[in-house]
């Protein structure tokens, strides 16, 4: 989707998506130093079956790994994003991947 961009709001602890211009959704964290828990994914009804949570998450983890960030996914559309693209796994600490029902490493993959 070439007009999604995401971008961080951090005083309002949330990335957007945003499609021309327009914030269709949002991923909601909480910081505890340098580990990002996601609490909430949300994308407007308006903008519902484009694929922009994924482009959301997608960027709001690449985000997360560019500022050295752990990720907690307590959203449970984060978790299932990270259970589905295992590229995304080493940014859940490996003793928090059992909490979140997520594999202990990505040798999984594919099997």
């Amino acid at each position: 989707m070439s007009d999604a961009v995401v971008v961080e709001d951090a005083p309002a602890n949330r990335f957007e998506v945003l499609v021309d211009g327009e914030a269709a959704g949002f991923a909601a964290y909480r910081r505890n130093g340098a580990t990002i828990s996601f609490t909430h994914t949300e994308i407007d009804e308006r903008f519902e079956g484009r694929g922009l949570g994924s482009v959301l998450v997608r960027g709001a983890l690449d985000a997360a790994r560019a500022q050295g960030a752990a990720v907690l996914p307590f959203c449970p559309f984060v978790r299932r994003y990270i259970s589905r693209h295992h590229e995304y796994l080493d940014l859940v600490p490996l003793d928090q991947r059992a909490r979140f029902e997520l594999p202990a490493d990505n040798g999984e993959v594919g099997q």
